[in-house]
């Protein structure tokens, strides 16, 4: 038989032992004085950001508006250039009227130094080196007495402003 089933059950039920007052810990109160120094410090940081991406927004506006600008500069002169091709065909012609030969070589100077003010330069001669990232090689030829990679005939000039190639050069090359 079973003993506990006859103890009635305010006996059964341990005596725990009664808890003691815990001991009261202070936490330790911030200091407001830190608070601020990284509340500032955070927001100086913040700051700085903000300046470095502003100045870095700035430089890339103004890069692009350089690039803009000269792409728009080598667009029109490269609309142009059929003028000059134009000019270049009627002075090889020959002619009996002076006055006419000599207003055509009026026009292709005043031409040239339109394009010279642009810094647009005009390159692609017959004996110049040929150079694929600016010339064009429609035709080869061996030529015993060009060198190697010369130029023996230029079909169309080629113009470049700076680095910047408008149109490349079509031209005949030497061995």
């Amino acid at each position: 038989m079973d003993e506990t089933k006859n103890i009635p059950e305010e006996q059964t039920e341990a005596v725990q032992p009664e808890a003691e007052p815990e001991a009261v810990q202070e936490t330790p109160q911030p200091d407001p004085l830190e608070e601020l120094k990284e509340k500032l410090a955070a927001e100086h940081d913040n700051f700085l950001r903000l300046a470095a991406e502003y100045d870095n927004f700035r430089k890339r506006t103004q890069k692009e508006r350089e690039s803009l600008y000269q792409d728009a500069k080598a667009d029109t002169v490269g609309k142009f250039l059929p003028v000059f091709d134009n000019l270049q065909r009627a002075m090889a012609q020959e002619t009996a009227d002076e006055a006419y030969k000599k207003g055509v070589e009026m026009t292709m100077q005043g031409f040239q130094t339109i394009l010279d003010a642009l810094n647009v330069t005009v390159y692609g001669a017959p004996g110049e080196a040929f150079d694929p990232t600016f010339h064009n090689a429609v035709m080869h030829v061996d030529d015993e007495t060009l060198g190697e990679n010369t130029i023996a005939e230029v079909f169309q000039t080629g113009f470049r402003m700076g680095d910047k190639v408008i149109r490349h050069a079509m031209v005949k090359v030497a061995n």
